[in-house]
């Protein structure tokens, strides 16, 4: 089995802010048995009737995210071992040489890693997974987190790997990396939020599995998907002085705090993907920070996104209201226009961002498409 060398000791469990979103709301019960999401079949956006002006609209709805609507890479590549990649860990870039990926744990807290494995055809080399992953089939292997978002390393153990793949979002951090103790390569790869940084995840996710050669054609698949699924949605936009102004706010329960989310986030780049005005760029706002009460009600968005959960641990959109009066007083409040998405899949970057732009885009521009039932309601 492999060995890895260099790890530092006394290595912490780092989060990142879009960590913490997710480790908030992300999916509970580390069991076998969590299966994921099943995949929607949604019409496609020509056929959709948009809104004249999505600023005056009534009502919540739920984002269908549809997908995963890019198919695997087919025939699957051929992998070849051993290779020696970098792993991006928290304490600092380290060499590993993988010369068995025949058992693959991947782990993310948004799913993002094993749905690239997926991708780029090679899930059957999966024994493991996290609760966020979702990939048809995905329901079939066993989950090796608790709550969601805690490595379960004794049970990851027990499933042999020879290789875990990991963006550092699900920790303790320290025990992924100790499982190179036990003769298995981990790979550390970073966090694929949005375009940019999926296409690098996708290569460095290609290396560690010995098919390097296959990322660029995955890489540009996404690309053009992205561009063509951009076009299906500047059909439906208004002009432009009716485009809705939009923020997506990080709430959990009824305390009083909740964050804005700004440029770097992952967020900036969907909301212009669908051609809305993020308002969070308006001000500068850059990352993931507390917001006051008071700069909401000054930014006053027409519209305001939340991570499904999360609003259900809200009490839905009443409790919402209820509970945040300066959320009420925008116009988004006022109109009740408060759109929930799925939190797995909200910032999964990956080959599901088409998927995610689709989904936002129906929620904005035609909601009375989507179905009545929803968390929301």
């Amino acid at each position: 089995m492999t060995r890895i060398r260099g790890r530092g000791a006394g290595l912490l469990a780092v989060v990142v802010a879009i960590g913490v979103a997710l480790t908030g709301c992300a999916s509970g019960g580390g069991h076998a048995d969590s299966a994921p999401a099943a995949a929607i079949e949604l019409p496609p956006l020509s056929g959709l009737a948009p809104l004249d002006d999505p600023r005056g609209y009534e009502g919540p709805s739920t984002a269908l995210i549809g997908g995963p609507s890019i198919a695997p890479l087919a025939p699957a590549p051929e992998v070849e071992l051993p290779v020696t990649v970098v792993s991006k860990d928290p304490g600092g870039d380290r060499e590993v040489v993988v010369d068995d990926a025949s058992r693959v744990i991947a782990l993310s807290l948004s799913g993002s890693v094993g749905e690239l494995v997926y991708a780029l055809g090679l899930s059957d080399l999966l024994v493991g997974r996290d609760v966020s992953t979702n990939f048809p089939g995905a329901e079939d292997l066993p989950v090796v987190t608790r709550d969601g978002h805690s490595f379960d390393a004794e049970g990851a153990l027990a499933l042999n790997p020879t290789l875990v793949i990991t963006d550092g979002s699900i920790g303790p951090t320290d025990v992924v990396l100790q499982l190179a103790d036990a003769g298995v390569a981990v790979v550390t790869v970073d966090r694929a939020i949005d375009a940019e940084s999926s296409y690098a995840t996708m290569q460095q996710v290609a290396d560690a599995l010995g098919v390097g050669e296959a990322a660029p054609a995955l890489v540009d698949t996404l690309r053009q998907a992205i561009v063509d699924k951009e076009a299906e949605v500047a059909e439906l936009l208004p002009e432009e002085a009716k485009r809705p102004r939009v923020a997506f706010l990080y709430v959990r329960g009824t305390a009083g705090v909740f964050y804005l989310f700004g440029e770097g986030s992952g967020v900036d780049s969907l909301i212009r993907s669908i051609g809305a005005v993020d308002v969070a760029a308006e001000i500068g706002w850059v990352g993931e920070k507390p917001m006051t009460e008071e700069a909401l009600v000054a930014m006053n968005p027409d519209i305001i996104l939340v991570m499904t959960k999360g609003l259900e641990s809200a009490g839905g959109v009443d409790g919402l209201l209820a509970a945040r009066p300066s959320i009420a007083l925008t116009t988004a409040g006022q109109h009740r226009r408060i759109i929930d998405v799925d939190d797995s899949v909200l910032f999964a970057g990956g080959t599901r961002i088409p998927d995610v732009i689709d989904g936002l885009a129906r929620a904005i521009y035609a909601p009375d498409s989507l179905s009545s039932e929803s968390p929301s309601a």
